[in-house]
């Protein structure tokens, strides 16, 4: 479990240092906020978030992979396939679940309240990527368990879904500027930094689009992509329509603002 840990909390923050060293080089959009502000509680709430998951879930999602495992539960205990594939599968699988789980807290009221503080972000960079009420955590963390008991998910699969879900959200979340060319070629394969930005746009059919956070397809398969947003990459605002003068929030008014912000028009609207 401890080496588990290391090389996961390891990955993070390398992947993190690289997407920052990438934002300072080559900037997709200038910054409208205060970087050492957002970043303050943007990281903050990460250590509180990452405290929270040792503290209610012991072992985590990895120790209910390891009972479901021994105890013989879930489809993917039921059938004999090599250990790749079953790996394979997992990850899509946990993958399809989780862009699911997203649209369904865009789409529920008590649940928008917790991810709306995730968009009210006055920008969108690598620090965003980690940037969940603790709330969304539990629940999302709940959602995750229950998958693996059903799907029977191995332990070392869960391991490496966790690290790719954490390296793509910090990478798609990044600010990075990259070939159109490129990204074209990229987003039939892994969600990019300009796709996953439109999710973020002030614009109501916008932000309920792009829900995918590892692979794109789910988004093209069910509808909710949108390639492009209306006012281009540049011309788009981030954040929320709704909110007042833009605030940058630190790790209090962070943890209260599902409970004092407005909605907006954003809750019970699943599709653009």
């Amino acid at each position: 479990m401890g080496s588990e840990v290391l090389f996961r909390v390891g990955s993070y923050l390398s992947v993190l240092a690289i997407m920052a060293t990438w934002e300072v080089l080559a900037p997709r959009r200038p910054l409208t906020a205060s970087k050492l502000c957002r970043w303050g509680g943007n990281l903050t709430i990460v250590i509180l978030n990452t405290a929270i998951a040792r503290l209610f879930f012991m072992g985590g999602v990895v120790a209910v992979a390891a009972m479901a495992q021994a105890r013989g539960w879930g489809l993917l205990n039921l059938i004999d396939v090599p250990a790749w594939l079953e790996i394979a599968i997992a990850i899509v699988a946990l993958d399809f679940v989780i862009y699911w789980q997203h649209q369904v807290f865009h789409y529920v009221p008590i649940l928008w309240r917790f991810h709306m503080m995730h968009h009210s972000d006055l920008d969108l960079d690598v620090s965003s990527g980690v940037r969940f009420h603790p709330v969304e955590i539990v629940i999302s963390t709940m959602v995750k368990a229950a998958a693996v008991l059903a799907l029977g998910v191995a332990p070392l699969a869960v391991v490496i879904f966790e690290i790719v879900l954490n390296a793509t959200a910090l990478f798609n979340h990044s600010n990075v500027r990259m070939p159109v060319s490129l990204d074209r070629v990229l987003r039939w394969f892994v969600v990019t930094p300009d796709m996953h930005r439109i999710h973020h746009s002030v614009d109501v059919r916008e932000t309920n689009s792009n829900y995918g956070f590892n692979v794109p397809w789910w988004d093209r398969l069910f509808g909710t992509y949108c390639a492009e947003p209306a006012l281009g990459q540049l011309g788009m605002k981030i954040g929320l329509e709704h909110l007042g003068p833009p605030v940058c929030l630190n790790l209090f008014m962070m943890l209260r603002f599902p409970f004092v912000a407005q909605l907006g028009r954003y809750a019970g609207r699943a599709q653009p």
